[in-house]
């Protein structure tokens, strides 16, 4: 696992409160991590999930889009799998990986300040607000960051407690110190 390049991802944000153009297509794949399921529409990936057990990523997929049907396409998606767990174990990737991102447009301006936080730095929930001009808004920055379900490519994992401690990650607050720690270690050797 390496420091990973966001400048792999197009971020391609839907109208706020759009919905994914369905059907949501997913795959899966193992990473350093753990198994990666991936969901795609027709506009790109719209979801990455990190966990240990692939059908609860999938239960967790259906979770995040439950009116959109879903279907299994692993030979068709192996392409984009292949890139993502490239991406995630190596920070390498053949192209471009294209994202469809939904959300409100709350959501979609804290997403935005986190792919702008720098490799092997963090944040706090309290600074993403006022870096949003909304310094009131810590409550809804923590809300934000648990809708994100494009694990890594958008780095929830960067955001910290304002002591500097970790807290809850979607996929695992194992993972996220992981990442954490590999990202400010290689940021140090650079």
């Amino acid at each position: 696992m390496k420091t990973r390049s966001f400048s792999t991802f197009k971020y391609n944000f839907r109208a706020p409160g759009s919905p994914v153009e369905g059907p949501i297509r997913f795959a899966a794949g193992q990473t350093v991590l753990g198994s990666v399921l991936i969901g795609r529409s027709h506009r790109g990936i719209c979801s990455i999930f990190l966990g240990e057990d692939p059908q609860a990523l999938r239960d967790q997929l259906g979770e995040a889009f439950p009116t959109i049907e879903l279907q299994a396409e692993q030979p068709l998606l192996q392409h984009e799998v292949n890139q993502i767990v490239a991406f995630i174990d190596q920070d390498v990737t053949e192209g471009v990986i294209n994202l469809d991102i939904g959300g409100t447009a709350f959501e979609q301006k804290v997403w935005r300040v986190l792919c702008s936080i720098p490799t092997g730095q963090t944040r706090s929930y309290s600074e993403v607000a006022r870096n949003l001009g909304a310094p009131e808004a810590v409550r809804a920055v923590a809300g934000a960051y648990a809708a994100n379900v494009l694990a890594i490519a958008i780095p929830c994992h960067r955001v910290v407690r304002s002591d500097g401690s970790i807290s809850g990650y979607r996929w695992g607050i194992e993972r996220k110190r992981a990442l954490l720690a590999e990202e400010s270690a290689e940021e140090s050797a650079v």
